[in-house]
């Protein structure tokens, strides 16, 4: 075995990555935990049922109806003379665009009817409402 016994004070110039993957490991935890909350901006009491097999498309666009009646596709709130042209536009640009209907549960049934009679004139065919499981 060796050892020294220098008495230099030299300086180590080593980078100390410790800090860096603390600082690190902190980010991917605050990531984690706040990614799933970026997808449902719009708060809704979504009606509860029996849970079903999900979608398997990529990104469907989201049409929610919160309490008032107010209708938003992907966030953006749409007026409800205006939302017909707005689908008619999704359906133009994807021919195979899905849908997810998302309706609080304080929405009177003629608001989330008016929005399926919408969305079956612009000839969408591919529609999920979403519910939450009991």
């Amino acid at each position: 075995m060796a050892f020294t016994t220098s008495n230099d004070e030299s300086t180590i110039s080593d980078i100390n990555i410790t800090p860096l993957v603390d600082v690190m490991l902190v980010l991917l935890v605050v990531f984690i935990v706040t990614a799933p909350l970026l997808n449902n901006a719009i708060p809704l009491n979504l009606p509860q049922t029996v849970a079903t097999q999900a979608l398997d498309d990529s990104k469907p666009v989201a049409i929610s109806i919160d309490a008032a009646g107010g209708v938003f596709i992907d966030d953006k709130a749409e007026p409800l003379d205006e939302l017909e042209q707005a689908l008619v536009d999704l359906k133009t640009r994807d021919p195979e665009v899905s849908l997810t209907l998302r309706a609080d549960t304080l929405t009177g049934y003629g608001r989330v009817a008016q929005v399926l009679a919408l969305v079956q004139k612009a000839e969408i065919t591919r529609l999920s409402v979403i519910t939450q499981s009991q």
